[in-house]
């Protein structure tokens, strides 16, 4: 049966058992019949056999004839959601009692859909002083039938009594409504175009509830959401503007999930103008929806409004802004924007929130160097230095590399001056005067004909045990130098002759 899955022949197979009193245990067709019957939309046939069977294994005496609770709750689905009929329904109900099979949340839910449907408040009532009677103190499957319910019979004005009074029992506690009963609802309205009727219920609602509710549980958070989620983005907006045409006040609920669908469509500069609608009403965002918004705006390279979101955010006092703080330095590098991250820089340095190491400044600074804009990187290397932050060789190396690439080798040597002073003995404190420094500072010096320089690179390496390739600056020399003579130097100038021949010596020129 189940290898086939085809109704018509399963049906037959069951009929034709029971017609020849060869009965089988319910539990070995019982089950696959539903599941057939339910990929194939056959349940009346299905309702049939149920039937048959349970008068069978009755009048019989046979309980391993005796359907199971799955069973049974699958017939009483099919009256009320598909045949939408009391009498089976009922009947279904008595059957299980007959048969002692116990009733759970989902028998109580199916028979609160279809007493909703037909308007049977009555029955309703009954049916949940029961639910007391069973033991089940846990509603929500009955309350989300019940309200599907009463959308499915245009009902609206249950649906916002019902949830409003379920509000009043549980002390303002949340609702605990799905998501596809929130969509059902929200369907159920805007058929019948009553945005309007659908603000009220959520500042009604908004009325009741605990002021411990999470903001994912609000009534607000679930109707606005399945908006979105249904695609009706248009319809939410058009919810806040009537909840603000009534005077109602807006919770977060209901504007977070338009945060999160902005986020995903990456419309980031509205995401922005709503956060600052929010933190103008004095409503305050979690440290996890901004991050969202400022990776979204980041991503979409909307840089203006990754900043106002991250000045909000440090306005409101949000604790931890370490990852929105990495998530827009690195996409500003990524973008080679160093301009951008230079002011983002100067606007939070001093935030004590905010740990601004010696590699940020370095990012800016190479970024800079890279892109030729050896202005902008000393400008912003002589404000390091100002707000007390200590540059260390990579800052270094960045700024020789920029100088090297338009041949300012003087601006190198003025760099040199400053090093000397700095250069760590201990390898601990100050710059760390390394193989890749030593060759930086030797390789400019010596294109720029800096000599002096040159020697006292070489002393310092020499004195720190740094291992020096001397080729690479003999070729250096003989591209930039190859013509200059000692005996020329020695007239003008007599200390850069001796400089000059003290690096010959060194470099091994003079053979």
């Amino acid at each position: 049966m189940k290898c086939a899955n085809t109704a018509a022949p399963a049906f037959a197979l069951i009929k034709s058992v029971f017609k020849n009193r060869f009965f089988l245990p319910f539990s070995v067709w019982g089950n696959v019949l539903v599941e057939i019957s339910r990929k194939n939309g056959n349940f009346v046939a299905f309702l049939r056999v149920f039937e048959e069977n349970c008068r069978i294994a009755l009048d019989e005496k046979l309980e391993f004839m005796k359907p199971d609770l799955a069973a049974c709750n699958a017939a009483l689905e099919g009256c009320c959601r598909e045949l939408e009929s009391v009498s089976d329904a009922e009947k279904v109900v008595e059957t299980m009692a007959v048969l002692g099979v116990r009733p759970d949340e989902s028998s109580f839910g199916y028979l609160a859909y279809l007493y909703a449907l037909k308007g049977l408040e009555e029955k309703i009532t009954e049916l949940e002083g029961l639910m007391g009677g069973f033991g089940f103190s846990n509603k929500r499957v009955f309350q989300s039938n019940l309200i599907n319910g009463y959308v499915k019979s245009g009902k609206l004005e249950s649906v916002s009594a019902t949830v409003l009074r379920i509000l009043r029992e549980g002390d303002g506690e949340c609702l605990n409504l799905g998501e596809e009963t929130y969509c059902e609802v929200v369907k159920g309205y805007l058929m019948n175009a009553s945005v309007k009727e659908l603000a009220t219920l959520i500042i009604e609602a908004q009325k009741l509830e605990s002021s411990t509710v999470m903001v994912d549980r609000s009534v607000g958070y679930g109707i606005v959401n399945a908006c979105v989620h249904i695609g009706l983005s248009d319809k939410a907006h058009s919810i806040l503007d009537e909840m603000n045409a009534q005077g109602g006040s807006l919770g977060l609920g209901v504007y977070v999930p338009i945060l999160k669908a902005y986020c995903k469509e990456h419309r980031t500069a509205e995401a922005t103008q709503l956060v600052m609608d929010i933190s103008n009403s004095g409503l305050q965002l979690d440290m996890g929806t901004y991050d969202a918004l400022i990776e979204s705006s980041m991503s979409s390279q909307d840089f203006q409004s990754a900043f106002s979101l991250y000045r909000d955010m440090r306005e409101a006092r949000i604790s931890d802004l370490k990852g929105s703080y990495l998530t827009i330095m690195t996409g500003l590098m990524e973008n080679h924007r160093p301009e951008l991250m230079a002011a983002f820089l100067d606007e939070v340095v001093e935030d004590p929130r905010i740990e601004v190491g010696t590699h940020d400044w370095n990012s800016i600074i190479h970024a800079f160097c890279k892109a030729g804009r050896l202005e902008d990187a000393r400008r912003t290397f002589r404000r390091m230095i100002f707000l007390q932050r200590k540059p260390n060789e990579q800052t270094y190396l960045s700024l020789i590399s920029g100088y090297v690439s338009v041949e300012k080798y003087f601006c190198v040597l003025m760099l040199w001056h400053e090093v000397k002073r700095n250069v760590s003995v201990d390898g601990e404190k100050g710059i760390k005067f390394d193989h890749n420094m030593v060759d930086a500072f030797l390789y400019a010096l010596v294109k720029g004909g800096f000599f002096d320089a040159v020697m006292q690179v070489v002393e310092k390496s020499q004195e720190m045990k740094v291992f020096v390739d001397k080729w690479r600056y003999k070729q250096a020399f003989m591209e930039t130098h190859k013509k200059l003579k000692v005996s020329k130097l020695r007239k003008r100038n007599f200390r850069k002759m001796e400089a000059l021949v003290a690096f010959k010596n060194w470099a091994g020129l003079n053979a």
